[in-house]
């Protein structure tokens, strides 16, 4: 059995700077497994159980409409820390959607580009004068002409002639 006393629910919530209410929900929950139930004080719970479902003991209880509990972890947290952490996600939720529209902007500006490079490209090409082509095997020029008489039977003629 631990050293430490039992606490009453209603001297839990003072301690912890919570609400009987918080105590009795996370009892319920199964958080504070150690308290038992007494006839004569009601709920008593160790305190072991309250550190270690994440209570802090002597935490001061805020003064009345300046503060708010978070029910889960028993901690008083600042409206005004809420509304200047508030404030800063908004500017930062604007400083993205801003981002994100520059990185759209530049995306667009960097298709254009490709398909402008890709237009000057093809025109260069266009403009380019075709590559010389290798000389082809030829036969030389005599050899290839021949005469057309060659190519055609010549009339035959009597060499004694009808004179």
């Amino acid at each position: 059995m631990s050293k430490r006393p039992m606490l009453t629910q209603r001297e839990a919530a003072t301690a912890c700077g919570v609400s009987r209410t918080t105590i009795r929900r996370r009892r319920e929950a199964g958080d504070l497994p150690g308290a038992v139930q007494d006839s004569a004080q009601g709920w008593l719970i160790p305190v072991d159980d309250l550190l270690a479902a994440g209570f802090r003991l002597n935490a001061p209880s805020p003064p009345d409409g300046t503060h708010s509990f978070s029910q889960t972890a028993g901690t008083v947290v600042d409206q005004e820390d809420v509304a200047a952490l508030r404030a800063e996600l908004e500017g930062v939720r604007q400083e993205h959607a801003l981002a994100v529209a520059e990185a759209e902007h530049l995306r667009r500006q960097l298709v254009d580009r490709g398909e402008h490079i890709a237009d000057l490209q093809r025109t260069l090409k266009a403009l380019m004068p075709a590559p010389e082509r290798p000389p082809q095997h030829r036969p030389p020029l005599t050899q290839s002409l021949t005469l057309a008489s060659d190519r055609w039977p010549r009339p035959v003629t009597d060499p004694a002639g009808d004179r």
